[in-house]
């Protein structure tokens, strides 16, 4: 009996044990199938909200949301980056139910504090209204954690990816910047818009050719000399001779990518490549070097009457007669308008007019920027007198880079390239056209360096740094008489180290004023050139020019023509 009880204890004990485990398996599966349907349900909830996921491939994931710009040297210029925005949801707590908590007005007045720059009416109204859109694309962490604590539902800040440039307002106008609906505007931004978006180029870097080191500086001593003479406005633009890359180019003043307002938007104009203007005696050299050229210019120790040039009813006069008489050496550096109008005259409209073609005064800028502006143009046929007021500087207006093209061409051995602001590898420049002759190309190199020693181009002489280079000013159109006296153009076009020109630099001054820092002139020689040669030491090291007293162009040969040499 004994072993009878004992086999029922076990049986029972087994069956119980059984009935734990199927208890135990259970709850498992039911656990199993809670969490399953937990995660449907969310997957239905998100599939149907209006924050669901989007799927992404792993290449999306993996690159950036718009390329990179860089400057020729790799440094970051324009970059992609997650940010915050502060987007208005009226719908936030239903379709039914107040878009806020608070009253419109005190939200308002909420974000007033901690965006300062925030239209707190217009927002305000935007909330009283119901209308859903941005308050603001770009907000801090900091920023997003204060919105946070207003506890209004209706105040969403979504992650989205943002443009940045991380040099402020450097290049601004070579840049431009990214719209809100993603697409480029003004600059580079616009010119490579559908390579800085395309999945299959956007993970590489675009360098451009700006030296941003160079960029800085330049833009430092614009605006620096627009402060001393309290101008209106500056330009400038460092070119590469042999190549016509661009290695700087600035406007002032200039605007800021990173926050586009209505101010913003007044100063995107681009003065270097959209503004044409009559850039005065800098069109001097120019006119001496197809004078030489073709042939009419022999002998620089010549005497040109230098008296007033009377064509008509109008008289051609210089500014501060130097004598009766000048030699083509003492034309430019005294700036003669009546010398050079009379070799303008030998010279004729026919083959000045093809000369100022093949140096492209008579198009468009070229470069890549889509904002260029059209000289004026005096037309097919030049009379006589439209042919010498052109020769130096007047009845014709092109962009400072015009002149920098043209200035290139005239000082690199005769070849004119166009400009670009893509970074060139060692044998991608352009091949160019001939202008001038290497030997008139020479003897500009000459005549330059003269101008910079000896005339009115002195306050751009960096020692070591053999600047060459002329003075231009010019008064802007307008008035009663065809020009308003009271108002100039100043411009300072250079080249250096002359004995072996590499870079060609133009800065220009928008209506500069006399005052103390330019001796009270207006005039080019006291406020254009000093930028030149405060700017060229700043960047000469960087772009591979060390200062060096023992070179120099070799002017020997008409050193006895310059009355200042001593002679």
């Amino acid at each position: 009996m004994a072993v009878a009880s004992s086999r029922v204890q076990l049986v029972t004990l087994r069956q119980h044990a059984l009935t734990m485990a199927r208890w135990r398996v259970l709850w498992i599966v039911l656990a199993f199938a809670f969490i399953a349907l937990t995660a449907l349900l969310r997957i239905g909830y998100l599939g149907m909200s209006d924050r669901s996921l989007r799927a992404a491939s792993l290449e999306e994931a993996l690159l950036p949301a718009r390329g990179e710009i860089t400057d020729r040297n790799g440094m970051p210029m324009a970059r992609a980056f997650p940010a915050y925005a502060l987007w208005f949801n009226p719908t936030a707590m239903g379709e039914d139910g107040a878009p806020l908590v608070r009253d419109p007005k005190d939200v308002a007045a909420r974000l007033k504090a901690i965006f300062p720059d925030i239209d707190e009416a217009r927002i305000a109204a935007q909330f009283a209204a119901g209308k859903q859109g941005y308050i603001r694309r770009r907000v801090l962490p900091e920023e997003a954690n204060r919105v946070q604590e207003i506890g209004e539902l209706a105040l969403e800040m979504p992650l989205e990816n943002d443009r940045h440039y991380p040099q402020g307002s450097m290049a601004a106008h070579v840049l431009g910047y990214v719209a809100a609906d993603g697409k480029g505007r003004v600059g580079m931004e616009q010119v490579l818009d559908a390579q800085l978006a395309d999945p299959a180029t956007r993970g590489t870097p675009i360098p451009l050719s700006i030296d941003a080191r160079v960029q800085g500086a330049l833009e430092d001593e614009l605006r620096r000399g627009m402060k001393l003479v309290a101008a209106q406005g500056a330009a400038g633009i460092v070119l590469d001779v042999d190549t016509g890359e661009v290695l700087a180019l600035a406007s002032l003043p200039e605007f800021d990518p990173n926050k586009i307002d209505a101010r913003g938007q007044e100063l995107m104009f681009n003065r270097v490549t959209n503004q044409v203007y009559e850039l005065g005696s800098t069109f001097k050299p120019l006119s001496i070097a197809a004078a030489i050229d073709a042939g009419v210019v022999r002998d620089f120790g010549k005497r040109y009457d230098a008296t007033p040039v009377k064509v008509g009813r109008f008289a051609i006069k210089d500014l501060h007669p130097k004598g009766t008489s000048l030699n083509v050496v003492e034309t430019l550096i005294y700036s003669s308008n009546t010398v050079t109008a009379r070799i303008a005259d030998e010279l004729g409209p026919e083959r000045m007019r093809r000369y100022m073609i093949d140096m492209g005064m008579n198009e468009r800028p070229y470069i890549e920027l889509p904002a260029k502006g059209f000289p004026i143009w005096p037309g097919e046929k030049w009379p006589r007198l439209r042919n010498m007021t052109v020769s130096y500087g007047h009845g014709i207006a092109v962009t400072p880079l015009h002149l920098a093209s043209a200035y290139a061409a005239m000082v690199n051995g005769g070849i004119w390239r166009p400009a670009t602001l893509r970074k060139l590898e060692p044998g991608e420049a352009p091949q160019g056209r001939r202008v001038f002759k290497a030997s008139t190309s020479s003897r500009m190199r000459q005549l330059m360096r003269a101008i910079a020693v000896f005339g009115t181009g002195k306050n751009a002489d960096a020692h070591g740094y053999r600047v060459g280079g002329k003075t231009g000013s010019a008064e802007k159109p307008g008035g009663s008489a065809g020009y308003r006296k009271t108002a100039l153009v100043s411009t300072f076009a250079a080249a250096f180290p002359m004995d072996r020109p590499r870079f060609v630099v133009v800065t220009m001054l928008d209506e500069p004023r006399g005052t103390v820092a330019s001796s009270f002139q207006r005039t080019a020689g006291w406020t254009a050139a000093p930028i030149v040669g405060r700017l060229v030491p700043r960047i000469g090291p960087l772009l591979g020019v060390r200062p060096d007293e023992t070179r120099d162009v070799d002017i020997s040969d008409i050193r006895p023509l310059i009355k200042e040499a001593g002679a």
